[in-house]
């Protein structure tokens, strides 16, 4: 049986891939013990997504071939800028990260490379090449939040985390997301494998990017 085109991606993308679910900061948020100082250096960085990633998610809604994915991208837009979005201002809030910091950091090299792929995604006028980022972005979270142990962290700011991208709401996305991957990712296969491959290094590093001074 041939393997699924996403699942031949993943495979395309190792050791990135295994290396990023089983991450270092991975692990320690899973038992809470990720110190201060990389959860807000994390969350800064990560926050900066939001504008390029609801860019992508707009590009993906623009360029899909199916109401129905139309839908499921818009209904997962407004998550985004909702119960995400509230997360981070909450965790800012517990971490004593104000307004200056989250504007004066500057973006790290992972932060850069990120945004500048879910523009080039998004610029792409393909909706392949915008599901193929957004599948490495949501896909590799489920596989690692999925790893974190029971009971979760007591401190919502680790809980919380975990808890938004492992819930069955979540993963029905993410297999919408493999399943239009798989559907439409064939049709482009060279220029959408090279997106997915990009995306995963750039989630590695970004991992590696919070223990950096």
């Amino acid at each position: 049986m041939n393997p699924r085109f996403s699942d031949a991606l993943r495979e395309a993308s190792e050791p990135d891939w295994s290396a990023g679910v089983a991450h270092r900061f991975v692990r320690e948020l899973g038992d809470g013990s990720v110190a201060p100082g990389v959860m807000a250096s994390y969350l800064v960085q990560d926050h900066r997504f939001l504008d390029d990633f609801l860019g992508l998610l707009g590009a993906a809604i623009a360029s899909a071939d199916t109401f129905d994915a139309r839908l499921r991208l818009a209904r997962f837009a407004g998550t985004i800028a909702g119960e995400e979005n509230t997360y981070f201002l909450r965790a800012f809030e517990a971490l004593g990260i104000d307004v200056e910091r989250r504007i004066g950091d500057p973006d790290k090299a992972a932060t850069r490379g990120f945004r500048a792929l879910m523009r080039e995604a998004a610029q792409a006028g393909s909706y392949p090449c915008a599901i193929a980022v957004l599948t490495v972005a949501e896909w590799l979270y489920l596989e690692w939040a999925r790893r974190c142990p029971y009971p979760r962290p007591p401190h919502f700011l680790h809980a919380e985390w975990i808890t938004l991208h492992d819930n069955a709401e979540f993963g029905e996305f993410v297999s919408f997301l493999r399943a239009e991957l798989d559907r439409v990712g064939p049709s482009q296969a060279v220029r959408v494998g090279g997106f997915f491959t990009r995306a995963v290094r750039l989630e590695r590093a970004f991992f590696d990017a919070a223990y950096e001074g």
